[in-house]
């Protein structure tokens, strides 16, 4: 039993220095002799795991999206029926933790080659319409709750605050000055407010 647990955690470790390739050298840069490097593993030893280099790849661009649809739904679901609770959340989880975010530095160079690569341009699209959707939920709740008085369709409310968060997520992992997980965060929610008709203090 020991050792396909070690192989299952040898190959999450290459999904992770295949994730920090392609952040480093982009999805096109990201080939097999980068991603040994950064697993600190020969290339014969990579394939050892993964025999075909762009299962690895599929692997690394599902896992860095998992985080920001199946890890939030989840996050929700351990969240009390609130809501307002629920929004306040769903936006502090949406943004990078700093300017390092593999993950999110790993969407950001995904989403510069969607133009010339049809799979990646897919799944960024279900990763975004899939956040949205998630959004809608939280936000048709509250009204239904009397919670919110929407200034504007669930629809329009969810893309913006989707697309609001990758706006402030690639300024953050691009080391913008003035614009820090944090203040970014208060923006995303000073737009929830108006779009809401909620304080949003709890």
């Amino acid at each position: 039993m020991a050792r396909p647990k070690r192989q299952e955690e040898r190959r999450s470790q290459l999904v992770a220095a295949a994730q920090r390739a392609i952040a480093a050298h982009g999805p096109d840069g990201a080939r097999l002799n980068r991603v040994a490097e950064e697993a600190g593993l020969t290339s014969g030893a990579v394939l050892y795991y993964y025999p075909d280099i762009d299962e690895l790849m599929f692997e690394a661009n599902r896992a860095g999206m998992e985080r920001f649809y199946e890890g939030r739904v989840r996050m929700l679901e351990s969240l009390p029926d609130d809501p307002v609770a629920r929004l306040v959340a769903l936006i502090d989880s949406g943004l990078p933790s700093g300017s390092d975010d593999t993950e999110v530095r790993l969407l950001c160079e995904l989403g510069g080659s969607a133009g010339r690569n049809p799979l990646m341009a897919s799944l960024l699209t279900t990763l975004y319409d899939r956040q949205v959707g998630m959004y809608q939920v939280v936000l048709e709740q509250g009204a239904a709750r009397g919670l919110f008085a929407l200034a504007q369709p669930t629809l329009v409310i969810a893309r913006n605050l989707v697309a609001l968060e990758d706006a402030y997520g690639y300024r953050i992992v691009a080391k913008h000055p003035t614009l820090d997980r944090a203040a970014a965060a208060e923006l995303l929610r000073e737009y929830a407010r108006l779009a809401t008709g909620h304080a949003l203090t709890s």
